[in-house]
């Protein structure tokens, strides 16, 4: 939000600078961006003189460019080369002598020097108009009526420019009593006069208004909930015109462009005051009735961009007598009513529309004003009357308006102010310092917060309307340390605290243990919206007023968030990536189902190039080898299942305790290819909350280091194509013998030298027996029996 500081003046005076106004608001939460300059006219004419054309002739070198001199004051006279066809001598002329700087639009500037042109020296430059600033007129030099203009005087005199020191506020959403200058003005005095600072702040009021006869138009609010309180104004014989030079400095100071004075004037208040107003045309408003309520879902309506809008039917809408919608209350005008240059009598609006009802209203068509930006969060209730006088007054004032018969209004339930109940030691507490009680009241004072009553160890207080959000004792805590000062609670010179033990129950504990794994693992964590746009809407949970059309529904796989990821850095250049994410998943079935996720997703290479290992792209088998470390962690038995899912080309599952725990895959190709990505990628996911509950029931036991050896033996089987390691895997894992303690594949062949349709597999095993040396006939037993398994399951043969 931009604050002028010549606005800012007409509501506070201080003999502090820009900078330190700037300092200042920081300290009490309106953080400052940034401070620039703003003239009404770049550059403030500096270096521009009035002058006079002595002497005028063709150039001799040049058929478009003229030849002068021109006396710019005290005697002095300058070569001018001129390149305008309306120069004559004779002319008062404005001039820019050597060191001038000459604006364009976009603020770049070039110098005026002395140089030849065409061999003829050029010590100046007669302007245009546009050259200045002043216009958009190049059609030939400025030429300046002799008689008001006195050659030698600085140009700038004979106008009054705008020099203004704009601030950039970066303004939180809660701050709804400072979105406007005066608004900014009075945070500013209250810590100014707490904090023995000369300031003058006067509270504004409304205006006492003349009104003249009476006029026919009549007030309907339909439903006081969705507009709590509605004043209307007819103002006739406006002159709609261009606004005076001040108030078009005043909004472009700020950012916005003038309009015409109407609108001019509504936007001045807007900012000003911080209360939104409309102006509609009155003679385009049927029935001379103006009706606040909502019309049938389907209607069509057109804005003021001249977009026709489908309304559903929960908007608050302005409407004429015969129920035709002229403007969706508080976000946005129509087109068939709005205030035009044939505009003569005008019907004011300044309202207090239902946040929420604004909210939606604004959501649903994708439209953010800034009277909708203050609507949705709160404007104040009590400055509606005195913002539209004020209007008034400015109509009366610029366009030549007249006050016709009494304001309209509706306010039938005064929203009251927020009861509040503080104490001293909560103050003390929260803010781990002692502030006078004295001070307390001074700086509530200084916040319009009224004290009720002064009770044991606290204080009952009103809180103005307009502060939406101090509803708490702890919003006024915060309040008071704002206004105190953060700078002067001084940090704790020693922090304790007492470790807490964690246990298996700390799903938290389990969160940041994986974590840490995954980054010794080289990943990387990622962070992703949990709204977004799905094409299947199958189980999808869509919300009841999203922000937009690509932020309508909770996302219900952590793998498109990731997939967006990884293109994102492979479009620049960085594709070798490991991500994970713990997120939420929403499904909507019999009932609405949430659950917590941790995701990887791998792709390019396993191992950085270098000269010293191949190059090796990353595998499904790589994953695999990943989820298995963190699985490990819980100590729980698990099975490989086949797995159906339309994300996978080839995937699989795990499975524990009659649940999945953990799904793997390669990512479909058609995905890929929907997020440009060329380069195959892997993805696992896996349920947190029952991969907790499962480490929760596990009791972890601890056993001494085996005292004898382990003893490997390997086979080498030869199988059919269509038999997988797994199952292999399975069968010796069903061995009844208590000596094998681990099963691991290391080599696979496919040769020329194996029969048709056959693969070989190379497995080992190591054996132990914890308490004694393992016999070669035990171990002969054991070896054995898992041939016999693996002939009669899978047909397989030794390999000598």
């Amino acid at each position: 939000m931009k604050i002028s500081n010549n606005w800012l003046k007409d509501f506070i005076k201080t003999e502090l600078k820009t900078e330190r106004i700037g300092e200042f608001l920081t300290d009490i939460g309106l953080e400052v961006e940034g401070i620039e300059k703003f003239e009404s006219v770049k550059g403030s004419l500096e270096g521009i003189v009035v002058g006079k054309v002595l002497t005028c002739e063709k150039h001799p070198n040049a058929d478009k460019l003229k030849k002068t001199t021109v006396d710019v004051g005290n005697g002095k006279i300058l070569n001018i080369v001129c390149g305008a066809p309306n120069v004559e001598a004779g002319q008062t002329v404005p001039v820019a002598v050597v060191g001038t700087k000459i604006y364009d639009k976009t603020g770049n500037f070039f110098e005026i020097k002395e140089a030849k042109i065409r061999s003829e020296v050029s010590q100046g430059m007669i302007c245009a108009e546009d050259e200045l600033g002043l216009s958009d007129d190049h059609g030939g030099i400025m030429v300046l009526d002799e008689t008001k203009y006195e050659v030698g005087k600085n140009f700038a005199d004979y106008f009054e420019l705008t020099n203004d020191e704009v601030i950039e506020i970066g303004l939180t959403p809660n701050r709804t009593d400072a979105m406007s200058h005066y608004g900014v003005a009075r945070d500013l005095h209250a810590f100014l006069s707490t904090n023995q600072q000369k300031s003058t702040f006067e509270k504004v009021s409304s205006v006492v208004l003349n009104n003249e006869g009476s006029h026919q138009f009549t007030l309907e609010v339909e439903n006081a909930e969705l507009c709590p309180r509605y004043i209307g104004a007819v103002i006739e014989n406006v002159k709609v015109a261009e606004s005076p030079a001040w108030l078009k400095d005043r909004l472009k100071a700020i950012g916005l462009s003038p309009i015409n004075n109407i609108v001019d004037i509504t936007n001045y208040i807007l900012h000003g005051y911080g209360q939104p107003l409309h102006a509609f045309d009155a003679d385009k408003i049927a029935g001379n009735k103006v009706k606040v309520g909502t019309v049938k879902p389907g209607t069509k309506f057109t804005t003021l961009d001249g977009v026709e809008r489908t309304l559903n039917g929960s908007e608050v809408m302005i409407k004429d007598g015969k129920d035709n919608p002229m403007c969706i209350a508080g976000v946005f005008g129509g087109a068939n009513s709005g205030v035009s240059d044939t505009t003569e009598t005008i019907f004011l609006e300044s309202a207090y529309f239902n946040p929420v009802a604004v909210r939606k209203g604004a959501k649903f068509h994708g439209l953010n004003t800034d009277a909708s930006f203050r609507f949705e969060r709160g404007v104040d209730p009590n400055i509606t009357r005195t913002a539209i006088t004020h209007a008034i007054k400015m109509i009366q004032e610029i366009a030549g308006g007249k006050l016709t018969g009494d304001l309209l209004e509706e306010y039938p339930k005064k929203i009251e102010d927020n009861y509040v109940i503080i104490r001293f030691s909560k103050i003390e507490q929260i803010l781990g310092t002692k502030i006078h009680r004295e001070k307390v009241k001074e700086i509530l004072k200084s916040l319009e917060i009224q004290v009720l009553n002064e009770i044991q160890n606290g204080l009952e207080i009103s809180v103005p309307a307009y502060r939406a959000d101090v509803t708490r004792e702890i919003d006024v805590i915060e309040e008071i340390l704002r206004i105190y000062g953060y700078n002067k609670i001084d940090a704790p010179q020693k922090i304790s605290f007492t470790p807490v033990k964690l246990s298996a129950n700390d799903q938290d504990e389990l969160e940041n243990n994986w974590a840490r794994t995954l980054q010794g693992l080289g990943f990387n964590e990622a962070m992703n919206n949990s709204l977004t746009s799905v094409k299947d809407e199958t189980d999808a949970v869509k919300l009841l007023n999203p922000l937009s059309g690509d932020l309508a529904f909770m996302r219900k796989s952590l793998l498109e968030g990731l997939l967006q990821n990884a293109v994102y850095n492979i479009n620049r250049k960085n594709q070798d990536i490991k991500f994970f994410e713990f997120g939420k998943i929403y499904h909507k079935k019999d009932k609405y189902e949430e659950r917590k996720q941790l995701a990887l997703l791998v792709t390019g290479r396993e191992v950085a190039e270098n000269w010293l290992q191949p190059k090796s792209a990353v595998s499904f088998y790589n994953l695999k080898a990943y989820v298995k470390v963190l699985l490990e962690r819980l100590a729980v038995d698990y099975k490989e299942v086949a797995l159906a899912d339309d994300r996978f080309s080839d995937s699989l599952s795990y499975e524990a305790g009659g649940k999945t725990l953990v799904r793997i895959g390669k990512v479909s190709p058609a995905l890929t290819k929907e997020f440009d990505i060329e380069q195959e990628c892997f993805y696992a996911e896996i349920e947190l909350e029952w991969a907790q509950e499962l480490r929760s029931k596990n009791v972890l036991k601890f056993k001494d280091i085996p005292k004898f050896n382990k003893i490997r033996r390997d086979l080498a089987l030869l199988i059919d194509k269509n038999v997988n390691y797994q199952d292999l895997y399975q069968t010796a894992k069903k061995n009844k013998s208590p000596f094998i303690k681990a099963i691991n594949l290391f080599d696979v062949y496919e040769g020329k030298n194996l029969p048709e349709g056959k693969k070989s597999y190379a497995m080992s095993f190591e054996l132990l027996n914890e308490e004694k040396t393992l016999e070669e006939k035990e171990i002969s037993e054991v070896m054995d029996s898992l041939i016999k398994a693996f002939q009669k399951e899978y047909n397989a043969e030794l390999r000598s």
